[in-house]
């Protein structure tokens, strides 16, 4: 998805009260709000696939799977983003009306325009989430997927994936082929 600042800056409690009267979707961060934008058919087919390999696997474990329209309070103080594919096992977590606050697994779909956001600002914030376990990045241009897993202190161990690979997930317990995730997409241009 592709972020736009906004012109506006407010509390957390203006955002969480106005932003679901909007009808776009905007992420929160440090005061300013970012109008979400659609992304590409290949970006929406990739976070979908993800989705429905992961829902029976995780509703057997009673976790809760979301898509791109849930968004993630990284702390009660900022930011709010709006991950692809977000996983969440807490008990907490399971009846939630308005954000996840305990995600175990967060997955971003890698689009050109939203790539260096998602490798840096996102991803600096959401390893400050004591519950997250694996974050995970699939480019939407070709098959590649990297992994990153946390470890000891604050060490999070790298895993890429590509063609012909076994992605893991370890703390939901599970494997798939890659292409699995890129199933129905084409990489030719229009």
């Amino acid at each position: 998805m592709i972020a736009n600042p906004q012109p506006r800056n407010m509390t957390i409690e203006e955002y969480l009260d106005w932003e679901p009267l909007q009808d776009y979707r905007y992420e929160y961060v440090n005061g300013e709000v970012f109008a979400m934008t659609g992304g590409t058919i290949p970006h929406n087919d990739i976070a979908l696939n993800f989705y429905r390999i992961l829902y029976p696997h995780l509703r057997a474990r009673g976790c809760r799977i979301n898509v791109a329209d849930v968004k993630v309070q990284v702390s009660p103080h900022s930011p709010y983003y709006y991950p692809d594919v977000i996983v969440s096992c807490d008990p907490l977590d399971l009846n939630a009306r308005k954000f996840i606050q305990y995600p175990k697994l967060i997955i971003e779909v890698l689009s050109p325009s939203t790539e260096a956001r998602d490798r840096g600002e996102k991803f600096a914030f959401y390893r400050t989430i004591p519950s997250l376990q694996e974050y995970i990045l699939i480019e939407s241009e070709k098959i590649s997927v990297e992994s990153y897993r946390r470890g000891d202190g604050r060490m999070w161990l790298y895993y890429p994936y590509t063609l012909g690979e076994i992605i893991t997930i370890e703390s939901i317990d599970f494997s798939c082929a890659i292409e699995m995730l890129y199933e129905g997409i084409n990489f030719e241009s229009e």
